[in-house]
C-alpha cells in the first residue's frame, strides 16, 4: 500500500507509527477535508474566544438594565474567564483519553444552551451563575481544537495551521469590542447586549453538523487510564487561589497575597502529586516532563504575559472612550478596528514564517506589542475632550497589533513542536491555562490602575488611561524579557534556531 503524507510524516507518537491502530480519519484525511476541518476547528475557537471580549463594551448597559454591583459588574466578564481556565486541562485530558472529536461536540452543545440562558437572564445572579457555566463550556471545546489540529497535520504543516488559528485568536479578542457595539448599535443599548447571547446560538448551532461530519474520530488510548480526580481536585483549587485576586477587589484586597501564596503551595503540591501517579504507572491528568522541554515552558509564560498585556487594554479603552470621551459604544469599538486588522494579518504571516524564522518572529513580536502599548499610552494621556482618537490611536494600535499577531501564532507552534500526539490536547490545555491566567493578570492590573488613577485625580479620563495602558504594556514587556533567552538556545530541545529553518523533530521522550 502506498504510504500517504501523513503516514510519511508521522512520530513515535503519532497513530499509524510501529503497527499502533489509527483510524483512516486521522492518517488519510484529504488536503480538502483537512482543510474544512480545520475551518471547523477555528470557527468554534473563535467562538468560544469571542465571548471573552464582546461584553467588554456592553458593559455599561448591562450594568443600567440589571443594576449590577462592581463585583457583579466584574463577575459577569471575569467569571467566564476563571471557569474556562479551571476547564482547561481536565477537558484536555478526556479529550486525549475518550476522543477529542466527542468532547468538543459536547462542549458545542453545551456553549449553545448556556448562551440562551445568559440571554434571559432577569437579574444579575442569574448572569454570572449563566456566565459561570458558559466558561465550563467554553473550556470542553478549546483544548480539543489545538489537540485535533496537532493530530491532523505533521510538524512541518503545523506552522501554517496555526497561522490561522493565531489569526483567530487575535481577532476574536480584538474584534470583540467592535461587533458588541454594532450589536448594541442595531437593538439599541437596552436589551442589545441580550442580542449579543441570542447571535451566537445560530452559529453555535451551524458548527455542529459540520463538525460530527468533518472531524476525525482519532483513537482512544490504547490502555483506558483511571482519570486523575485528585489532580483535577488540587489543581483546580490552585488555579482558582490564584485567579480570584486577580478577578475581585474591594474586601477580598487585602487577602491577595494569602490566596496567592496558597495557590503556589497547592500547584507544588500538585507536581508532587503527579509524580507519584506517574511513579506508579498511572496516567497522570498533566505529564509533569512536558515541562522538560524548554520550549514548552518559555513558550507558555510567554503566552501568558503577552495575554495579559493586549487583553487588558480594550476594557480600559471601552471605559475611557465611553465615560471619559462620551463614545457611543460601537463608535468606542471602532478606535481598536487597526489593533484588530493588524494582528489577524500578521498572525497568519506569522504561521508562514516561524519555520524559517523562529523564536526571533516571538522576540520582535513581544518588542513591537509592547511599544505600541507604551505609545498609545502616552498618546492618551496628552488627548483633550475634542480630540480625534481614532487617528491619535491608529499607528500605536497598529504596531502594537501587528506585534500580538506575530507571537500567537509562531508562539504556539514553537511551544507545541516537541509534544507527542497522545498528549496534544492536555499541553495545549495547560498553554491556555497560562493564557486565562495573563488574561485575569492583564485585566486586573490594567482596570485597577485605571480606577484608582480616576479616583485619586477625581475624574482625570487620560490621566487615568495612561496608566492603565502603562500597566499593560509593562506585561507586554514581560513577555519580551521572558522570549530574549530562547535567542540562546541550542541542542535537541531547540529544533527551531531562530536564525534557520525549523526541522520536523520526533518528540523526545
Amino acid at each position: 500500500m502506498a504510504k500517504t503524507p501523513e503516514d510519511l510524516n508521522a512520530t513515535p507518537d503519532s497513530p499509524g507509527h510501529k503497527g499502533q491502530p489509527a483510524t483512516a480519519e486521522t492518517t488519510r484525511l484529504t488536503p480538502r477535508r483537512r482543510t474544512q476541518a480545520l475551518a471547523v476547528c477555528i470557527s468554534a475557537a473563535f467562538l468560544t474566544l469571542l465571548d471573552v471580549s464582546i461584553l467588554t463594551v456592553a458593559l455599561p448597559s448591562m450594568e443600567r438594565q440589571l443594576h449590577l454591583s462592581s463585583g457583579q459588574a466584574t463577575w459577569s466578564i471575569a467569571g467566564y474567564t476563571l471557569t474556562f481556565g479551571l476547564a482547561l486541562i481536565p477537558s484536555g485530558r478526556l479529550g486525549d483519553e475518550f476522543g477529542r472529536k466527542k468532547v468538543f461536540l459536547v462542549g458545542m452543545v453545551l456553549f449553545a444552551v448556556t448562551g440562551v440562558l445568559c440571554a434571559v437572564a432577569p437579574d444579575a445572579t442569574w448572569l454570572v451563575a449563566g456566565r459561570l457555566a458558559r466558561g465550563i463550556a467554553a473550556g470542553l471545546v478549546a483544548p480539543q481544537v489545538v489537540g485535533l489540529l496537532h493530530q491532523m497535520y505533521p510538524p512541518r504543516e503545523r506552522g501554517r495551521a496555526f497561522g490561522y488559528y493565531g489569526a483567530t485568536v487575535s481577532l476574536s479578542t480584538a474584534i470583540g469590542p467592535l461587533l458588541g457595539g454594532a450589536v448594541l448599535q442595531a437593538f439599541g443599548t437596552a436589551d442589545g447586549w441580550r442580542w449579543i447571547f441570542y447571535l451566537f446560538v445560530p452559529l453555535d448551532l451551524a458548527v455542529l453538523p459540520l463538525a460530527v461530519r468533518l472531524l476525525p474520530e482519532g483513537r482512544r488510548a490504547e490502555r483506558r487510564n483511571s482519570f486523575d480526580l485528585v489532580g483535577v481536585l488540587v489543581l483546580g483549587l490552585a488555579v482558582m487561589a490564584v485567579m480570584l485576586p486577580l478577578l475581585q477587589s474591594g474586601a477580598w484586597a487585602d487577602r491577595r497575597w494569602w490566596l496567592a501564596g496558597a495557590g503556589l503551595a497547592l500547584l507544588a503540591l500538585f507536581v508532587l502529586w503527579e509524580r507519584s501517579v506517574a511513579g506508579r504507572a498511572r496516567q497522570p491528568l498533566v505529564d509533569i516532563d512536558l515541562f522538560r522541554e524548554r520550549t514548552y515552558w518559555v513558550g507558555s509564560l510567554v503566552a501568558a504575559a503577552l495575554y495579559g498585556g493586549f487583553t487588558g487594554i480594550f476594557i480600559v479603552l471601552a471605559q475611557f472612550l465611553q465615560q471619559g470621551m462620551h463614545y457611543s459604544p460601537f463608535k468606542a469599538s471602532l478606535c481598536t478596528v487597526l489593533f484588530t486588522a493588524g494582528s489577524a494579518v500578521c498572525g497568519i504571516i506569522s504561521g508562514r514564517l516561524v519555520h524559517r524564522v523562529g523564536r526571533l518572529l516571538v522576540v520582535v513580536g513581544t518588542a513591537l506589542t509592547a511599544l505600541g502599548l507604551a505609545a498609545t499610552a502616552l498618546t492618551v494621556g496628552g488627548s483633550g475632550p475634542g480630540d480625534n482618537m481614532f487617528l491619535l490611536m491608529a499607528l500605536p494600535l497598529l504596531v502594537a497589533g501587528c506585534g500580538a499577531g506575530f507571537v500567537i501564532a509562531a508562539n504556539q507552534t514553537l511551544a507545541l513542536h516537541l509534544v507527542p500526539r497522545r498528549e496534544g490536547s492536555t499541553a495545549a490545555g495547560v498553554y491556555q491555562t497560562g493564557m486565562k491566567i495573563g488574561t485575569s493578570l492583564g485585566t486586573a492590573l490594567a482596570s485597577s490602575l485605571y480606577f484608582s488613577q480616576l479616583l485619586a485625580t477625581h475624574g482625570d479620563f487620560p490621566a487615568a488611561a495612561r496608566v492603565g495602558l502603562l500597566g499593560a504594556a509593562g506585561l507586554a514587556a514581560v513577555a519580551f524579557v521572558v522570549a530574549l533567552p530562547g535567542l540562546t538556545l541550542r541542542g535537541r530541545q531547540d529544533t527551531a534556531p531562530t536564525v534557520g529553518v525549523l526541522e520536523e523533530a520526533e518528540p523526545a521522550r
